[in-house]
């Protein structure tokens, strides 16, 4: 039983607890003396009557206290952690709101931790157990070393690089240690150079439009090429073979607009955020050594909220995938963004003291006064005048 649930202030609740306590005090001290009990036995029934109406009155209020506190034992345990109720309208009951908020949180993290660990050790086995099989091949006689095996091999060592770079590209991003480099970049040498980088023959399968053709945005250059090379690769290796990637970008009331479209199957409603998660696959029967990472769309939405942007799936659930991204037109300052000029200096906060004042120039001094010569002695005049 709860029944001071709905009051909104914890001192509020202690001083209606006071107060019952303080009123069932005097009901009891006045019906004792009417009814001629003795004063003694008249205190010792008011102090109990008093003890129980605060423990009525106060039980809702510790309660939720001691639910949270062996939750968060659990939590620091590792424990699973179970929702505390939260019934209350006052400071504690926006704390339990916020500890079940935090414990979802931390749940979700050790799951991404876990499935990072395991999709990194599955992404990293792939292709060392294709290494390990050549190379036995290769040491037992079996195959030829020919131009074809080195060509597998160093394959299979560049995808290890890709997967090592885009983990620790990642987590650099992730812990805003990626500094952005920001200046004006033309997006018609900027969308060449990422579908000539994709594929040698992605110049027949990929249409770039940019509108008007000296169309620039603001912002990292090697990031912003970045995110174009990874919405292109996705698009072709969703895409049927053949089909054309179409590029566009478009000036907008608010920024620049890019778009990147394929012929393929499109993305399920329920996939559209899915998508940005590291090592998701939409198509879970394509293998992997046929598509990336994993960890591309991933950094995409990385890159694109450091410059202040917004990458989504557009018209989720309809033949064909269509990726869009919204840049403004000035990347929104961070710790992470650079210009390669001095930085301004950053504001005193409110309840900073205020800086000390520059020390006063020193008074001008005075040359220290010559003395006269003295009188007596003789001058040049005399010396001359002298015989």
């Amino acid at each position: 039983m709860r029944p001071l649930d709905r009051v909104g202030a914890i001192k509020a609740k202690l001083g209606l607890v006071l107060a019952g306590a303080v009123a069932a005090t005097v009901v009891v001290v006045v019906l004792a003396q009417q009814a001629g009990v003795s004063p003694w036995l008249a205190g010792a029934g008011a102090f109990v009557v008093a003890l129980g109406v605060v423990q009525v009155l106060a039980h809702g209020m510790t309660l939720p206290l001691r639910e949270l506190a062996r939750q968060a034992d659990h939590l620091a345990a590792g424990e699973p952690v179970e929702p505390v109720r939260a019934t209350a309208r006052d400071e504690v009951g926006r704390l339990t709101v916020a500890f079940n908020r935090m414990a979802v949180e931390v749940a979700a993290t050790d799951r991404l931790r876990r499935d990072l660990v395991a999709n990194v050790s599955h992404e990293l086995r792939t292709p060392l157990a294709a290494l390990r099989a050549v190379l036995e091949n290769l040491a037992d006689g079996v195959a030829p070393l020919d131009p074809d095996t080195v060509r597998d091999l160093l394959g299979q060592v560049e995808r290890l690089g890709r997967l090592v770079d885009d983990v620790l590209d990642l987590s650099r991003l992730e812990a805003g240690a990626a500094e952005l480099r920001v200046r004006n970049v033309p997006l018609a040498a900027l969308l060449a150079r990422a579908a000539a980088e994709v594929d040698a023959g992605a110049h027949a399968r990929v249409e770039v439009d940019v509108q008007p053709a000296d169309l620039a945005v603001h912002g990292d250059p090697d990031r912003l090429h970045q995110v174009v090379v990874n919405l292109v690769a996705n698009a072709l290796r969703h895409g049927p073979p053949g089909t054309p990637v179409r590029v566009r970008a478009a000036a907008d009331a608010g920024g620049v607009v890019l778009r990147v479209e394929d012929a393929g199957p499109g993305v399920a409603p329920d996939q559209a955020e899915q998508v940005f998660e590291r090592f998701h696959r939409s198509d879970t029967g394509r293998a992997a050594s046929a598509g990336g990472s994993g960890l591309g769309l991933a950094i995409t939405r990385w890159i694109v909220d450091l410059h202040g942007g917004d990458v989504a799936v557009e018209r989720p659930g309809e033949p064909g995938g269509r990726f869009v991204v919204r840049l403004p037109p000035e990347p929104i300052p961070t710790p992470a963004t650079t210009t390669g000029q001095s930085r301004p200096p950053e504001p005193r906060r409110p309840d900073s003291p205020p800086p000390d004042p520059p020390p006063p120039d020193p008074p001008p001094t005075d040359p220290p006064p010559t003395d006269p010569p003295p009188t007596d002695a003789p001058t040049d005049t005399d010396r001359r005048s002298s015989p």
